[in-house]
């Protein structure tokens, strides 16, 4: 098994082609290992190379009721009533301590993603 460090966009490139080769390996084969290993190799250039920042808290908020169905009435235990869940939503209003502490803890959303600052308008 010849695996070595990706440094440039060339040896990213022929990995993703290796690891797209070896895809249906079977685990705990040469074969499986060498798709571990270079797995674990993009990921590490990806992260550095193409890092992802975490979505602003309102992106957040709307992703997580749209995938677990929460209706705007629902947040209301989270932000409060009907017109202050709408002027969050819609980036009228900032989210309080008090939310993002009930969104954390009701909704699970990360307390580090709801703190990042964001744009009212």
């Amino acid at each position: 098994m010849h695996i070595k460090p990706i440094k440039t966009e060339s040896d990213y490139n022929a990995a993703l082609a290796e690891i797209e080769r070896l895809m249906g390996a079977e685990p705990d084969t040469p074969e499986g290992d060498k798709l571990d290993v270079l797995t674990t190799l993009v990921e590490a250039y990806e992260k550095k190379h193409y890092p992802i920042d975490p979505p602003d808290p309102i992106e957040a908020i709307i992703h997580h009721m749209e995938s677990q169905g929460i209706t705007r009435k629902d947040m209301e235990q989270y932000l409060g009533n009907r017109d202050r869940v709408s002027e969050i939503l819609n980036r009228k209003q900032s989210l309080s301590i008090n939310m993002i502490r009930n969104l954390q803890k009701g909704l699970g959303i990360s307390a580090e993603i709801l703190i990042r600052p964001y744009s009212v308008i």
